[in-house]
């Protein structure tokens, strides 16, 4: 038997195992109907059940497998996972409007939910090569090639809440090494593209030129050869980044895309149209109260008031059957596995496996943070499942190889 077997972190296997069961649990409680079985591989649960069969198994060879398997052959999985979704512009599914799956036999394939792993091996593997240094242009160009490219891909299916998870390897780039300046760069945009939604554009205008006229007289003062050229500059990029934030927003966002923006930027009030996910969901957890009303005791999910309870919304059944307890629980189950991966990911010497543990964090915590946020109504409906918890199969099983990828690096450690 593997002898790196005996040296497991079984800690973040019972946490795996804990999410997933409380899982199907909810899955079970936002279907559930007296006259149906759970051995009735129709329902949500009983499907839901079987890919976790599958992915167990599938783990289960994952963590025989010889740790430098996965660096040595992290380009293919990357190639294959990249063919992959160029195929599905081909003979993928088209599925409430997105291209994003393959059925094979009546089961629904998403390359999507794999693109993770394999680009999440990919950065990870180029990282982690000796000669890359992100602070030089061209490694950063070659690192970010790498994330766009199956980025660009998951957009075009369209599925734009999927591609949003893979900004993830941001986090990773700036543990590596990457200039601070670009984490401000990125506040920055955030910061004016948040501005330019809710204020009038004349203003936003006047607030960039206001602002960098007086840090110009500012560095003037601290250094009288202080030019003013890099601040005009300055103003004409920041005014025509608001500017096409604004037209882009107005013009080539779908009109249910800017509903959603502006109900969750306070700008319209729809509870009945394109806010009624949001609304039915913060109604159904704050009706669960502190201790929740009982398994299978939801009236909000009982009376199917909450669309895509199972999936998207899966944290809104949480809140109303489990209450406030529940919710925290799983909030605070999430934290740990979170914390957990990337303590045992900085103690590592390897730097694919350090880098990898990494990638896992991040996409676990952007995935949490969003689709908690969105049940809560803090950020807009972009459609991603809770890691382990959501209904999908390709979900699970994607989220489970990244898991138990890391557990083997890590279990590996002393064969560095």
């Amino acid at each position: 038997m593997n002898k790196s077997l005996y040296r497991l972190d079984w800690i973040s296997i019972i946490l795996y195992l804990a999410l997933v069961s409380f899982g199907l649990v909810n899955i079970y409680s936002t279907n559930f109907n007296e006259n149906s079985s759970i051995f009735n591989f129709k329902i949500p649960v009983a499907k839901q059940f079987l890919f976790f069969m599958v992915s167990l198994f599938v783990g289960g060879v994952i963590l025989i497998a010889k740790s430098k398997f996965f660096e040595r052959f992290a380009s293919i999985l990357y190639l294959i996972t990249i063919l992959l979704l160029i195929g599905l512009f081909l003979f993928g599914k088209n599925i409430s409007g997105a291209t994003s799956w393959y059925s094979i036999g009546g089961i629904g394939i998403q390359p999507s939910e794999f693109a993770k792993v394999a680009t999440a091996l990919a950065v990870a593997k180029y990282l982690s090569e000796i000669q890359v240094n992100l602070k030089k242009l061209r490694s950063l160009l070659q690192v970010g090639l790498i994330i766009a490219l199956p980025m660009v891909l998951i957009i075009l299916q369209p599925d734009p809440g999927t591609a949003l998870v893979f900004g993830a390897f941001f986090f990773v780039l700036f543990r590596e090494g990457l200039n601070s300046i670009f984490l401000l760069l990125l506040f920055g945009l955030f910061f004016f593209f948040i501005l330019t939604l809710v204020t009038p554009i004349p203003f936003v205008f006047a607030s960039i030129i206001t602002l960098l006229i007086a840090l110009y007289f500012f560095s003037k003062k601290l250094n009288k050869k202080a030019s003013l050229l890099p601040y005009l500059a300055l103003i004409v990029v920041s005014c025509s980044y608001v500017y096409s934030v604004d037209y882009i927003f107005n013009n080539i966002f779908e009109q249910r895309h800017r509903d959603r923006f502006n109900i969750i930027l306070g700008k319209e009030v729809d509870t009945q149209g394109i806010g009624y996910n949001i609304n039915q969901s913060k109604i159904a957890i704050g009706s669960g109260g502190w201790e929740g009303k009982g398994f299978l005791q939801g009236t909000q999910t009982k009376g199917q008031f909450v669309p895509e309870q199972h999936t998207d919304y899966i944290f809104s059944t949480i809140g109303e059957e489990w209450g406030f307890y529940g919710s925290a629980a799983v909030i605070i189950v999430f934290c740990f596995l979170i914390l957990r991966i990337l303590y045992r990911a900085e103690s590592l010497k390897n730097n694919f496996a350090r880098i990898y543990g990494h990638g896992l964090a991040a996409i676990l915590f952007l995935h949490f943070f969003i689709n908690i946020g969105m049940s809560l109504g803090l950020v807009p409906t972009i459609g991603i499942p809770l890691p382990f918890i959501s209904y999908g199969g390709s979900s699970l099983l994607g989220f489970s190889c990244l898991l138990f990828i890391f557990l083997n690096l890590d279990a590996n450690r002393l064969s560095e």
